[in-house]
């Protein structure tokens, strides 16, 4: 076994050293300020009113009577809580607390840099997956990067030859969307569960570590297999009901710990400006890390966080009863924001506060990043932090398994869609199969390969995603421009689907709303 994982880790090492390259960093950071630029900074100027179509809706949908639900649809707020559970989750803690320990306080710069970009791009994917979605042969909508780069790419194209071109490209980029979203799936769910051991073991140290990991294995797959096999609905509520009180419940320790440390505060954040290109560790024969060593750090685990660029967290939306692709991406940008610049920076303050004085513990000792994101709450709460870290913990990383589980479904379906209703439920069931089998062996498995392994598919996931959004902009932008004269009241035909008659069924749909809420 040991020498299996040396290979897997050499192998894996290898992939992410090309899949992490500046090359990659590159297409990140262009593509996010490409989109920022043909939406004239619409993350800034339309935050607002990305507030007001989605947190005040919020209250309304959450009292919707479950007769008046649409299809096999989840609420607006339930395909965000699903979504948000995939994007909140042990990364926002143990992921910036890691990314500080192996780039340096100036990693968390790195990752603001990524999320503010980010929410422009996750909100084009949310618009795509909207607006090329479609109905499932379970009978829910279906979308995401595998169904907006197949349907969406050919319809870019002016001429015969131009469409049959980008055609045969959408749908490779489609088909490797869609393998590296199951792969990604697996690594995300084997994180997360590796980090809900450690956390476990951590809480009980004169424990075999492990047994005890292969206990909350066996553990974290059985509570796992009764919620996924209900299917997104099931998913939805549960993500609905947990993500706002374990959210809610951890930004008010956070600032606890923070105001409790309130003249450490300027402190935090001078060490982060301070150290956004360079970091001399100098402690214990621990090298300083290099800007690039820091940019990667950063940037690697703020997409592991918000996951802007994957085209992960457009497959929840996409399943919304929501008619409007604006709507959904105005959650895509509120996603984002929420993610990293709230969860974030309060783990990123509350850990430097905490030991932002004590380099050889962050940079130089031998402790791990999930007994040093523990150990800021036990100094402030005692037995208490114990026992908040290792609850708060295992339910982020059991919400993001869970969305993930979805994700890599619907990805499994989109690669099965031709062999039939049998083909496709046996391709399902094996995935969730195999997907839970996973879960045990990943709580065993080494810390670091899990992070690695994890960051190596959302690499290789983000790649055809990206190269997507890029081409596919313009699109965008008239669909936003449409969204905002229809606002102003001008007479116009509502872009809501790409297909001519979902698109006049959805305006029907949205006009028998209007007149039902009259």
């Amino acid at each position: 076994m040991e020498n299996f994982l040396e290979v897997v880790e050499q192998i894996n090492s290898f992939i992410n050293g090309i899949v992490w390259g500046w090359p990659m960093v590159i297409l990140i950071l262009g593509t996010g300020i490409l989109l920022t630029v043909r939406t004239r900074f619409m993350q800034v100027r339309k935050f607002k009113t990305s507030i007001e179509q989605t947190l005040v809706p919020t209250f309304k949908s959450i009292r919707t009577k479950k007769e008046e639900r649409k299809e096999n649809t989840i609420s607006p707020f339930e395909a965000f809580a699903t979504a948000i559970s995939g994007t909140v989750g042990t990364g926002n803690i143990i992921g910036v607390t890691s990314a500080i320990m192996t780039g340096g306080p100036g990693a968390v710069f790195w990752m603001w840099i990524s999320a503010f970009f980010g929410m422009i791009t996750n909100f084009f994917e949310n618009v795509l997956g909207m607006y090329f979605r479609k109905k499932s042969a379970g009978g829910d909508f279906a979308g995401g990067p595998m169904y907006y780069l197949r349907e969406g790419l050919p319809m870019q194209a002016k001429s015969d030859q131009g469409r049959k071109i980008l055609g045969v490209v959408g749908k490779v980029l489609g088909m490797m969307a869609a393998v590296f979203c199951a792969l990604a799936a697996i690594g995300m769910s084997g994180t997360q569960t590796n980090k809900i051991a450690g956390t476990i073991t951590g809480a009980l140290p004169t424990m075999d570590a492990q047994i005890v990991s292969l206990i909350v294995g066996i553990v974290v797959a059985v509570v796992l297999a009764l919620i996924i096999l209900g299917g997104v609905k099931r998913i939805g509520r549960v993500c609905a009901i947990l993500v706002p009180f374990m959210s809610l419940l951890f930004i008010v320790l956070a600032l606890v710990i923070i105001f409790a440390n309130v003249t450490a505060i300027v402190g935090a954040f001078a060490l982060i400006f301070k150290n956004i290109f360079s970091f001399e560790a100098a402690v214990g024969g621990v090298a300083g890390f290099t800007f690039a060593q820091i940019i990667q750090k950063g940037l690697a685990r703020g997409i592991f966080s918000n996951e802007a660029g994957l085209g992960s967290s457009v497959i929840a939306h996409s399943a919304s009863e929501s008619r409007e692709p604006m709507k959904q991406g105005f959650w895509g940008i509120f996603e984002v924001f929420f993610d990293t610049f709230v969860i974030c920076t309060l783990t990123a303050i509350v850990i430097l506060v905490s030991f932002g004085g004590d380099a050889q513990l962050l940079y130089g000792g031998s402790a791990v990043d999930t007994q040093v994101s523990m150990m800021a709450f036990e100094r402030q709460f005692g037995v208490f932090g114990t026992v908040f870290y290792t609850i708060i913990i295992p339910l982020f990383g059991l919400t993001t398994i869970i969305a993930w589980s979805y994700y890599g479904e619907k990805a499994v379906e989109y690669l099965f869609r031709g062999t039939g209703e049998k083909g496709r439920k046996i391709s399902i069931l094996t995935f969730k199969i195999v997907y839970i089998l996973l879960v045990v062996v990943s709580a065993v498995i080494n810390g670091e390969l899990a992070w690695a392994i994890s960051d190596t598919f959302n690499g290789l996931m983000a790649l055809p995603n990206l190269i997507g959004l890029v081409l596919m902009s313009g699109l965008v932008v008239k669909i936003s421009k449409n969204y905002f004269m229809r606002k102003k009241g001008e007479d116009v035909e509502p872009m809501l689907s790409a297909y001519p008659d979902v698109n006049l069924q959805f305006i029907q749909d949205e006009q028998n709303g209007s007149e039902e809420r009259a």
